[in-house]
């Protein structure tokens, strides 16, 4: 009791006692404020690390910047127009076919009675969609990487395997397809009770880990890479992490130790820049439900009941409430330059 501790490295200031009994307080004294250097802490605050590096281009920091294309969209550009081509030409057999046997419609359109919704939206994503397109955009990041990437051994599969089954001499020439990174990000998801948010992060942090470390996702790393981001995302994300040695439950063929080394690393190769705005966040989003839609993959849809219209109807009253104080303030704004000429009243003689 009575000791006084500061943070800083400079020690703080010794109290003075007073032979007056009377006067135990003394009049504070404003010190002078102490830079960084002064203190000796050169670290680098929070704030400072989330400001954007203008020296650095849009396109080459997507995780960090909002208005920067994702790296998987682009990667999914030239596959997509192939898609199309083909959807194009199967709509127009299958309009065919129907016409001769008619059959059940698959996609559900609304109507002036009938309005489809789907339960997808960026503050509560659908759990399993949602891993589905995550796992649609590592796809294409597997698939068109470059020829000759970079690999670290740390998520070398070979030299770090995740199960005590041999590993095939040819592990690094195939691709895998999109079912069975969907069936090993599922099965990391359900058995730890992850939300569809972490999945999101989960694939800012993928991002992130190429584009600072300079490498590329191929069939001898995918694996690994993915349970890092994973583990960093559920304990950045989620308020009750799920510990390393949970995961060795899941992964029962992998030590703590492997998993810790493996954590460990991919924290400094992020930079340990954890953070993700939620501009980053809402774009990478949209971004998925842009490649859903364009490898048709639809989302469940489900007609608007009276209860759901009704909730929809009061976020929308409350959102006009919420702003319709701003509006009312930027058109007094507007209306500001009335008050330069200031009228004065003077008092009318009668005679």
């Amino acid at each position: 009791m009575g000791n006084s501790t500061s943070c800083c490295v400079a020690s703080s200031p010794k109290h003075r006692r007073n032979n007056n009994n009377h006067s135990r307080l003394e009049s504070y004294r404003a010190e002078p404020e102490l830079s960084r250097e002064d203190t000796g802490c050169n670290l680098q605050h929070i704030s400072d690390r989330e400001n954007i590096d203008d020296d650095l281009p849009m396109e080459y920091n997507p995780s960090d910047h909002p208005r920067a294309s994702t790296i998987f969209l682009g990667k999914s550009q030239t596959d997509v127009r192939e898609k199309r081509k083909s959807l194009y030409i199967n709509h127009f057999t299958h309009v065919t076919e129907h016409k001769n046997h008619p059959g059940p419609v698959r996609r559900k359109y609304s109507s002036c009675s009938t309005i489809f919704l789907d339960d997808c939206t960026v503050s509560q994503p659908n759990l399993k969609y949602t891993i589905k397109c995550v796992s649609l955009a590592i796809y294409y990041h597997i698939k068109n990487r470059e020829v000759d990437g970079r690999m670290l051994d740390i998520f070398d599969e070979k030299q770090h395997p995740l199960s005590k089954s041999a590993v095939p001499p040819d592990y690094d020439k195939h691709d895998p397809e999109q079912k069975q990174i969907y069936r090993f990000v599922r099965t990391l998801f359900s058995a730890a009770q992850l939300t569809a948010e972490c999945a999101i992060v989960t694939l800012v942090y993928l991002e992130r880990l190429l584009t600072y470390a300079e490498m590329d996702i191929c069939p001898a790393n995918w694996k690994r890479i993915i349970l890092g981001a994973i583990l960093l995302a559920s304990k950045v994300w989620d308020d009750q992490a799920v510990w390393n040695v949970d995961y060795c439950q899941i992964l029962k063929d992998m030590t703590v130790e492997d998993m810790n080394e493996l954590e460990r690393q991919f924290w400094e190769l992020l930079q340990f820049n954890i953070n993700v705005p939620s501009s980053v966040y809402a774009k990478y989003y949209f971004d998925l439900r842009s490649l859903a839609e364009a490898n048709n993959l639809s989302f469940p849809l489900e007609p608007l009941s009276r209860d759901k219209a009704q909730k929809l109807e009061a976020i929308s009253r409350l959102c006009d409430d919420k702003y319709k104080d701003m509006r009312i303030l930027s058109k007094k704004r507007s209306a500001s330059a009335d008050n330069l000429t200031v009228v004065r009243w003077c008092p009318a003689i009668i005679s």
